[in-house]
């Protein structure tokens, strides 16, 4: 049966390498017509769901290329925009005949408008910043214009400027303030040069002296930190910035109309992905988003510098990076993500201060030393727990992880079984699977892990276009547990996550907790490198096209495209009313529905229906819930504010409104459980000379005895278990 599912995967992949497109020959001198292309013809033969490309495909190109190039809307005029809109509706035509002549003019003025900036910002920075009058700042880009005039453009650039610098200004005030509680704060020319004195970049400690500045000394130090700031962002990102690196800037407005998980990797960021396969990267382990003009935490890697540090968190912002070697920190509000990042990471062994945003709107440096994070914090995790003389377990899986070289080398079903069978010897009567935050992985190896609750039958459906479904089942009669099963789930399950807790849905086998849904991402992708397409290539390398081909669908029919799975006990967490599954994404493949395959529901004594309602009146009237509920409210609110004021007593007014208000929230993390969790026997040997594996495992067990959702989890296994005992105990009787 694996090598059945292994034989599928490969002739999906060689697809790439056979067909049509070993028919057309791609010969072009202009490497940049040669990869246009090759990359459509690509797109028309091997994407799932083609667009067609013609005038309404030729404006989304043209408004999503632009909001790329300058999504501050702080280079282009309306002028520019006016003469640019003629090629609004020809940019399909343009594709088919290879023409680029419309990324050469917006690249030129692109380029030309960013020269003018320098000198623009240079002169805003040179005046000093008015707090005191009252005045409001829109960060909606989106709902603003382009400006009209030069004059126009100052007073954008100046806005902006005066919204980013007021938080170094509300820095050096907040450091004079604490110095003069703590009595150390002096008179100017007290101190000596070499003395240590504390500055906005810096954490307060309590002997370092402070000089007493006024306000307008105050502002115009805060004014220079910000030049000096937006200064090494042009020096070091935007000048280096290349024209093959805008180019496929526009290549990717290009492939990112037909789905959002189809993306263009210029030649540097396909090594880069390629690493990210290896797994392993260098850097602080964490997962960044873009969010407006913010770089975002959305996720910590267990095991990593960030998580070892344990002062991140999801939801931070990050405003300021500092090199352990520079004495200023980059600003990095406005910066695209992939400079961001590029600042962020590094080389194992160097450090990064980050000025972040908390959750709570506290502001905070926080320092961190770069490691290499190791794909096996990717792997299982098992944990057991004792409640009312009863043995549960609980199994993490971060991902559906595989070796596609060596199938029957470590991977995620191998493992889940191993644990599995490690917990029926300790004498589990319940389990639960977390696949929270799993973005998925290898569809062989989620169909031998469903494989291992069921007796037999089918998983799930894919579909290619102008291709007949393929039913992928189980075949394997054996069960490896037959007893109650839980699975959670929340907003960022997607992929394989889905399929399985679709599959364990559909055959009520399982009962799936966590959000009101998961992520929704049907649709399967395969990774192209565009060298293969051309017979000897003398122009370079093309790089690589990640390219949506298949669709995943339940066994039901349904897919999971857009609708995800849903739960059957609904739960609130603090990602409830923020956008971040797929429907919320560009340009997603519709949901629709095929045949369903037949298929026979579990035949176990387990009150399903009862259960649920149990859990569910459980789940309405917990108020550790509750208040997490309210706090994700607060949370989005707070995200979907676009209007600062930029006086400077209203801001700060605001600040602690908002540090005043986040107290309310704080009982959440001081939740505690009962329960108490601990390694199954094998890894407590490990403990004795692995240290950092014991670290890790009691963080995660403690987190684990915090956990609301968890605690619930054990509590549904139990209500599972009661119930196939009394239903056992009727059968005994009647018979």
């Amino acid at each position: 049966m694996k090598r059945n599912y292994k034989i599928l995967v490969l002739v999906v992949l060689l697809a790439f390498a056979s067909c049509s497109f070993t028919t057309k020959t791609f010969e072009d001198p202009d490497k940049d017509k040669l990869l246009i292309q090759v990359i459509t013809y690509v797109l028309q033969r091997g994407h799932f769901d083609p667009k067609m490309v013609d005038d309404e495909f030729s404006a989304d190109v043209f408004d999503g290329y632009l909001d790329q190039l300058d999504p501050l809307k702080r280079y282009f005029y309306q002028s520019d925009i006016e003469e640019f809109e003629k090629y609004k509706l020809e940019l399909d035509d343009q594709l088919k005949e290879y023409d680029i002549s419309f990324f050469n003019l917006t690249y030129n003025r692109l380029i030309q408008r960013i020269d003018e900036s320098k000198s623009i910002y240079k002169e805003v920075l040179a005046s000093p910043f008015d707090y005191s009058i009252d005045e409001e700042f829109n960060s909606d880009y989106k709902s603003i214009g382009y400006v009209k005039n030069k004059k126009q453009m100052k007073d954008r650039w100046r806005q902006q400027l005066k919204f980013s610098n007021i938080v170094n200004y509300d820095d050096l005030i907040s450091i004079q303030e604490k110095a003069k509680e703590d009595n150390n704060l002096v008179e100017p020319g007290t101190l000596k040069d070499s003395e240590d004195t504390a500055s906005a970049d810096t954490d307060n400690n309590n002997d370092l002296k402070v000089e007493r500045k006024t306000l307008t000394q105050i502002e115009k130090e805060a004014r220079e930190e910000t030049l000096k700031s937006i200064d090494l962002y042009y020096s070091d990102y935007i000048d280096d910035f290349q024209r093959k690196d805008w180019f496929a800037m526009y290549v990717n407005a290009i492939v990112e109309e037909f789905d959002p998980h189809t993306t263009y990797f210029a030649p540097e960021d396909k090594e880069n992905f390629n690493q990210q396969m290896s797994g392993k990267l260098e850097g602080i382990g964490a997962r960044l988003q873009k969010r407006m003009d913010h770089t975002k935490i959305v996720e910590l890697i267990s095991g990593g510098p960030a998580w070892r540090g344990n002062e991140l968190e999801v939801g931070d912002l990050i405003l300021k990076v500092r090199q352990e070697k520079e004495k200023e920190p980059v600003n990095i509000v406005g910066m695209r993500l992939e400079d961001a990042i590029k600042l962020i990471k590094g080389p194992k062994g160097t450090t990064v201060v980050l000025t972040v945003k908390k959750v709570d709107g506290t502001t905070k440096d926080i320092s961190i030393t770069r490691d290499v994070v190791e794909i096996e914090e990717t792997y299982a995790k098992t944990a057991i727990v004792e409640k009312d003389d009863k043995r549960f377990g609980v199994i993490n899986l971060p991902k559906f992880y595989v070796d596609f070289e060596d199938y029957k080398s470590r991977n995620a079903a191998s493992d889940i079984k191993q644990e599995i069978e490690r917990l029926k010897k300790e004498g589990m009567e319940g389990l639960v699977i977390d696949l929270r935050n799993n973005g998925g992985g290898s569809l062989p190896v989620v169909v031998e892990i469903a494989g291992m609750f069921i007796k037999e039958g089918p998983v799930v459906q894919v579909r290619a276009t102008g291709e007949p479904k393929e039913v992928l089942k189980d075949k394997d009669k054996s069960i490896v547990w037959d007893g109650p099963l839980v699975i959670m789930v929340n907003e960022l399950s997607a992929s394989a996550s889905e399929i399985l807790a679709a599959a364990m849905q559909d055959y009520k086998r399982a009962i799936i907790i966590g959000s009101k849904q998961t992520y929704g991402k049907g649709t399967v992708q395969n990774f192209l490198d565009l060298n293969n397409m051309v017979r000897n290539n003398k122009n370079g390398d093309l790089g690589a096209l990640k390219l949506t081909t298949q669709k995943f669908y339940r066994i039901n029919g349904g897919s999971t495209q857009l609708e995800g799975v849903k739960s059957d006990v609904v739960v609130v967490d603090r990602f409830s009313f923020i956008d971040i599954g797929e429907k919320d994404q560009k340009n997603p493949l519709p949901w629709d529905k095929i045949d369903s395959v037949d298929y026979t529901l579990w035949k176990g004594n387990f009150d399903y229906s009862g259960t649920i309602e149990k859990s569910s009146e459980r789940m309405d009237n917990n108020e550790q819930l509750k208040l997490i509920g309210e706090n994700a409210q607060w949370i989005k609110a707070k995200m979907d504010e676009n209007i600062h004021s930029l006086n400077y007593n209203k801001y700060k007014a605001q600040l602690n409104l908002n540090e005043e208000e986040s107290k309310r929230y704080e009982k959440i993390s001081e939740y505690q459980t009962n329960l108490t969790f601990e390694s199954l026997p094998y890894e407590q040997e490990l403990f004795k000379t692995d240290t950092i594996l014991k670290e890790k495992r009691d963080r995660w067990h403690k987190s684990l005895s915090q956990d609301v959702y968890v605690e619930e989890a054990i509590h549904v296994l139990q209500d599972l278990k009661m119930s196939y005992s009394i239903k056992e105990l009727a059968t005994t009787v009647k018979e």
